[in-house]
């Protein structure tokens, strides 16, 4: 993959880089402000950038809103934010973009393996989602009742929040001790009741993922 990371911290950024490039990835770019960012995008048009939240020169949500703009003007563009907050108002714009896939969320001190870290990257690339639990549990901070969300039972909840950090069936299986089919029939009852229309197979589950953010 062609990487553009973006991180005002020379050595988290130096370390991202050296391991990006060790598992054979090309970083086209690193920089360290909004503007660079944006003009990193058009030059390299990389595969996926690795975005933090706040950069100079106010610290505050310089990266989040960039990747906005970005995929604003390049729908489908994939981020991975990778941050030590959670911007919340931003986050689920950034989401809310998501019917195009290729959004990510995670949190640095959580990220405990290289390989899910890896892991989420990838996913992300493809057009999938990667979404740290906490994020997830601070987005659901914003819940307001009456929404679609409200339709499912506790256990479809779960299953939810597990496809919303980008879990494949088999892992959401593992960690609920339900069978794949199980979770297969609770991912169909979602659709449904979150009025997803069967010919939206290819982004279903990133549909069912922004529903239940903005639930």
């Amino acid at each position: 993959m062609r990487i553009v990371i973006v991180e005002d911290n020379v050595l988290l950024a130096q370390g991202l880089r050296l391991m990006l490039e060790l598992e054979g990835h090309t970083v086209v770019s690193a920089v360290s402000t909004a503007d660079a960012f944006v003009e990193a995008v058009a030059t390299h048009q990389p595969d996926v950038a690795v975005v933090d939240v706040r950069l100079p020169p106010s610290f505050r949500d310089e990266g989040i809103r960039a990747a906005i703009a970005i995929r604003r003007d390049s729908p489908g563009f994939p981020v991975l934010v990778l941050s030590q907050y959670v911007e919340r108002s931003y986050a689920s714009e950034l989401f809310g973009q998501g019917d195009r896939g290729g959004v990510g969320y995670l949190l640095k001190d959580r990220v405990g393996r290289v390989s899910d870290f890896l892991d989420a990257l990838h996913r992300v690339a493809e057009g999938g989602s990667a979404i740290d639990a906490e994020v997830v549990a601070e987005l659901l901070n914003r819940q307001r009742s009456g929404g679609p969300v409200d339709r499912l039972t506790p256990r479809e909840r779960q299953v939810l929040a597990l496809m919303a950090q980008g879990h494949a069936n088999p892992t959401i299986a593992r960690q609920l001790a339900l069978t794949e089919r199980s979770v297969s029939k609770h991912i169909g009852n979602i659709f449904t009741k979150l009025d997803l229309p069967p010919d939206e197979s290819g982004h279903r589950r990133v549909l069912a993922v922004l529903a239940f953010l903005d639930s």
